[in-house]
């Protein structure tokens, strides 16, 4: 890999928000989550559990409920008493209905998804018809005090202690009639609707049930407990002669150290999240055909997106947080030593600058440009560009204002490596440059989009030359822009998994993409064709353990002085890959360190293949080239964040 000096970055102080609710699409096999902020984000199960697009959050939507309808289309309801449906192609909030009772604690589909029943505080159900554009309000059902036609009683007391009150958290319903309840003492109850008797009684916990989900085909549900632990039950024949069946609590998991305040229930995966932030999918062996990575347990943490950006020339990081931008200037040393020492600083990191957005909404994008001397963000209603000026160890920083109003909504913002010029991809599918100059812009120039098309841009990436513009939409679609036509160049070939990162390679203008299955092209923009490397690449294909990481490439650079050589990274390794070596075949070591330096250059250069991979930092959330021998990782350990949460009940353990 050759010696890099590593500014090991670990002062990016992000803690993700803890995740409220989740939901399984069964037809198109993607997940929404909703989380503590008021961010959505949708996954792609089958795109190797890839967090394919997001809904930024906002300080007045606390979300209680999500839900899916018509197939592709996802609504969410809460605290605010809105019901709110996304628009799943310009990645915005479509329109927000009032439901008119008050806060909004739960929402469900009808069967056949043509209507949309809301829970409210006031003890009301509203009923809304679905229609192609919008919902429309169609009933009221007032909370029932003597009418009811039955009614199911459960136990207040827990270990023979009466208690005050029992919280019913979750009610599930099943189409032969048994209601299954979970509750704050601990207890999953199974009741016959019909006669509404108690038929079975499971205590798990000695804290909150607080949420459960039923498989598609109703024979296994999981519940999740304020203990951060998931139990599965399964509906099993009571002898293996008989037709009786019964539902048996079958597993236990403990992979949360906080409340799950959320699960789902897919036909081949349990998936749980909550407080501790993780999203956690773990894979139900007897369902899963073929025992590959698709088996593993996933636990996502951070987001598949960026959050950091870079002016290399100033050594200057920008970290993104919900509601501020920080600016860091990098420490730097005058000590020298041997491969592996950790060095004294002679000067520290300096934090230059906190820049707080005013309003409720979370900003979705920002970044630096690469001579340090301009920051842009965006959230759903507002584009803001800062002019920086530095003199000495003093900053000042000046807003530029007067922005177009189409700007707002911007997905991405990328700076061209002279910083002279902006680009800003929006929700409704439109590129713009702007021309940047001393405290100011000129007039945004509109990319021509490609005929037919209208979606989001979600990635960009521009040539070091300023001539080519690569952008990657929701789909997995690349095009390629010319910078001083405004028009399309070409349309990389479609692939069937999303686009995670890209970038474009100096003097060859090579476009490198990486997909969510772990996929590497290289194609040429000159030639509008796969280079020649990548069609090697294809043909031998990528080592298994290259293609079983469950981590998304979320950033990829290139060695200034060496052309042959691509740094890239996911939240667990980066990795350099030199294409003058050969690839490994999985008889090889993927991971296999260099040999000694002992050994001759013919056998090092016979051992050696083209990927070079360090998993010494990690997790990490941005890794990249400062200069030809320096590098910058930026991590963040996950017991600094589990630091940062409330403290977790704390159970007793045998003996104690």
């Amino acid at each position: 890999m050759g010696e890099f000096n590593v500014h090991r970055v670990r002062f990016f102080n992000y803690v993700p928000s803890g995740i409220r609710c989740v939901a399984y699409n069964n037809q198109s096999n993607r997940l929404a989550v909703s989380r503590t902020d008021g961010t959505v984000e949708i996954y792609n199960l089958s795109a190797n559990y890839f967090q394919e697009k997001f809904f930024p959050g906002h300080e007045s939507r606390a979300t209680e409920a999500l839900c899916w309808a018509k197939g592709q289309r996802l609504f969410s309801a809460g605290l605010n008493g809105e019901i709110i449906e996304y628009d799943l192609q310009a990645l915005t909030i479509k329109y927000a209905v009032d439901a008119f009772g008050g806060p909004i604690w739960s929402m469900a589909a009808s069967p056949n998804a043509s209507q949309l029943l809301v829970g409210c505080e006031d003890g009301s159900v509203k009923l809304f018809q679905i229609t192609p554009d919008k919902i429309q309000f169609e009933r009221n059902f007032d909370r029932q005090k003597r009418s009811a036609i039955g009614k199911m009683l459960v136990d207040r007391q827990y270990m023979g202690v009466s208690k005050r009150k029992c919280i019913i958290w979750g009610v599930a319903f099943l189409s032969d009639g048994t209601v299954i309840s979970v509750d704050s003492a601990g207890k999953v109850q199974i009741w016959d609707s019909a006669t509404g008797t108690l038929v079975k009684n499971h205590l798990v916990s000695n804290a909150d049930v607080q949420s459960i989900a039923v498989s598609p085909q109703e024979d296994s549900f999981v519940v999740g407990t304020a203990e951060g632990t998931v139990f599965h039950f399964q509906l099993v024949s009571v002898t293996s002669s008989s037709s009786e069946k019964q539902w048996v609590r079958t597993k236990p998991f403990q992979h949360h150290t906080h409340d799950v305040r959320a699960v789902a229930h897919s036909p081949t995966a349990l998936i749980s999240g909550g407080t501790d932030t993780h999203l956690v999918i773990r894979p139900l062996m007897e369902k899963v055909e073929v025992k590959n990575y698709d088996a593993a347990l996933r636990k996502i943490t951070f987001p598949h997106r960026r959050l950091v950006s870079c002016a290399k020339k100033k050594q200057l990081l920008l970290f993104q947080f919900a509601h501020h931008l920080e600016l860091w200037r990098l420490g730097s040393t005058v000590a020298t030593g041997k491969n592996g020492d950790t060095l004294p600083l002679s000067k520290n990191a300096d934090h230059l600058l906190h820049l707080k957005t005013k309003g409720p909404e979370n900003i979705i994008c920002s970044c630096i440009s690469p001579c340090g001397g301009w920051i842009a963000c965006s959230t759903a209603s507002r584009f803001f560009l800062y002019r920086l000026n530095y003199e000495h160890d003093n900053i000042s920083l000046q807003r530029v204002s007067k922005m177009p109003v189409f700007l707002r909504s911007a997905l991405q913002i990328l700076f061209s490596e002279d910083s002279t010029k902006l680009f800003v991809a929006s929700n409704q599918g439109s590129l713009r440059v702007i021309r940047l100059q001393e405290g100011g812009f000129t007039h945004p120039r509109a990319f021509q989009p490609q005929s037919g098309t209208v979606q989001s841009m979600c990635l960009l990436a521009v040539s070091p030359d300023g001539n080519w513009l690569a952008a990657s939409g929701s789909s997995a679609g690349v095009h390629v822009y010319n910078v001083k036509q405004l028009k399309l160049h070409c349309t990389v070939p479609a692939y069937n998994f999303p686009v995670t990162a890209l970038a474009i390679a100096p003097n060859t203008n090579n476009l490198v993409i990486a997909h969510s299955d772990q996929q590497v092209f290289e194609y040429s923009i000159p030639d509008k064709q796969y280079t020649e490397w990548s069609r090697t690449v294809q043909k031998q294909g990528f080592h298994h353990l290259w293609l079983q990481r469950d981590t998304p490439i979320t950033h990829i650079s290139f060695h200034p002085k060496r052309p042959m050589h691509i740094l890239l990274h996911d939240t667990y390794m980066f990795c350099l890959i030199d294409k003058s070596l050969p690839l490994p075949n999985d008889k090889t070591l993927l991971y296999n360190p260099l040999p000694p330096t002992n050994e001759s250059d013919v056998i090092r250069r016979r051992t050696a293949h083209a990927f070079k991979i360090s998993k010494k930092y990690k997790p990490l959330l941005f890794v990249d080239l400062l200069d030809e021998k320096t590098l910058v990782a930026v991590e963040r350990p996950l017991d600094d964040i589990v630091a940062q949460l409330p403290p977790p009940i704390k159970k007793k353990k045998f003996g104690t």
